[in-house]
């Protein structure tokens, strides 16, 4: 394959050679190089000596990623093979559990190569692509993946478009047909999956520790309140863990139908419970109007989201959120505060849960908090990859 060459500029050199994987075009001499993706560049310095290689693949700011900085390390098939078992291997731990049977194989950057994801279902394959550049290696990487044992099948998640638009496309690719829903487990706890339909598959994997805390430590005999519920996954946590009574609320109208199949796979009467198709936030202040309260409340809101009468932007209106869900607080109550906002970081989030709290006039101690699964490295170079932040605070 073509390898451009390309020249980083002098201040940029030693941050490189350290392994930051994000190739940004402020940092080149000669950006204008790098025009199709796909390409393998070969970085230098000024004076022309080795810095890196890498390849070519437009994703959000940057323009590539670094894969290598040896100078004899070639990036070929065999390198693809050696990063990807590398990586698979260092979950043996998870491969032999008996109790989890769905995780992330590799994780991007912090696995060693930026812009792919590879997450594994029961012995199927979930391929994620997050540029056309690294879509350009797929039959080497789908090879590797073919090889393993065992395997029933892959399929791979297109999560980029043509002149930087953003689709998604899910297809199957090898293998046998599971029968849908593919239902996994992670610590006994059951998912319906579908690895062929959009965006997400109807569990995040990088949620695993938290929901058996919620399980096992603030469940038994607690009503519960999971907004922003999505498939219901922290309700079924939480009634395997003795809960008496969840409340799962979310916009989305196909969040009823699969927060219901999510309650049937683990044997739990749907009817039994409340799944509420609302605004979370119209939702909260009808109940907070109610005088309605819970014992255990999980916030785990997108990013961003905005629907018809709100806008929200986790760096600027978690505390708010945080305020309103307070007051649906019982004493002693436990607040599970969680965000996939990758704009800032543990100190600032933990920063904003307290501020949110206190503005409330309450007493509050942080019993626990989590960042993501050791099957979801992050690379220590690259913020942005550290996205997950989780805390768990009880009211005085």
């Amino acid at each position: 394959m073509k390898e451009i060459r390309v020249t980083v500029k002098t201040n940029f050199v030693d941050k490189m050679r350290d392994g930051a994987p994000l190739i940004l075009p402020y940092m080149l001499v000669n950006p204008e190089l790098v025009k199709k993706e796909g390409d393998l560049l070969y970085i230098q310095d000024e004076r022309g000596r080795f810095v890196a290689r890498g390849y070519v693949g437009f994703q959000n700011k940057g323009i590539g990623w670094v894969l290598a900085n040896l100078p004899k390390e070639k990036i070929d098939a065999e390198w693809f093979k050696k990063t990807i078992n590398a990586a698979i291997s260092r979950r043996k731990p998870l491969l032999n559990e008996k109790h989890t049977n769905a995780y992330r194989v590799f994780n991007g950057s912090g696995d060693g190569i930026g812009g792919l994801t590879i997450d594994y279902y029961d012995g199927f394959y979930l391929v994620q692509w997050y540029s056309k550049g690294i879509y350009k290696f797929r039959d080497t990487i789908v090879n590797i993946l073919k090889k393993r044992k065992p395997v029933r099948g892959v399929y791979h998640k297109k999560r980029f478009g043509d002149g930087g638009s953003y689709i998604e496309e899910s297809a199957f690719i090898l293998g046998e047909y599971p029968e849908w829903p593919l239902v996994v487990k992670q610590n006994d706890i059951n998912y319906p999956v579908y690895l062929d339909d959009g965006a997400m598959t109807g569990v995040f994997l990088d949620q695993r520790h938290v929901r058996k805390t919620l399980k096992d430590k603030y469940s038994k005999g607690k009503t519960v309140l999971n907004t922003f519920s999505y498939t219901g996954a922290f309700s079924a946590a939480a009634l395997l863990g003795g809960a008496e009574m969840t409340t799962s609320v979310d916009l989305a109208n196909r969040s009823l139908e699969r927060t219901r199949e999510m309650f049937a796979v683990n044997d739990i009467d749907p009817d039994t419970q409340e799944i509420i198709v609302e605004d979370v936030f119209v939702y909260m202040q009808r109940a907070i109007r109610s005088g309605k309260t819970f014992d255990t409340i999980v916030l785990d809101p997108p990013s961003f989201a905005r629907s018809k009468k709100h806008t929200f932007a986790a760096e600027k209106d978690y505390a708010k959120l945080v305020k309103d869900a307070m007051a649906l607080l019982n004493e002693k109550g436990v607040l599970i505060a969680s965000t996939n906002c990758a704009k800032f970081d543990m100190a600032k989030f933990t920063q904003m849960v307290g501020e949110g709290i206190r503005k409330t006039g309450d007493q509050f101690r942080i019993l626990e908090s989590f960042q993501l699964p050791e099957d979801f490295p992050p690379h220590p170079l690259e913020k942005e990859s550290n996205y997950l932040k989780v805390i768990v605070a009880k009211r005085r």
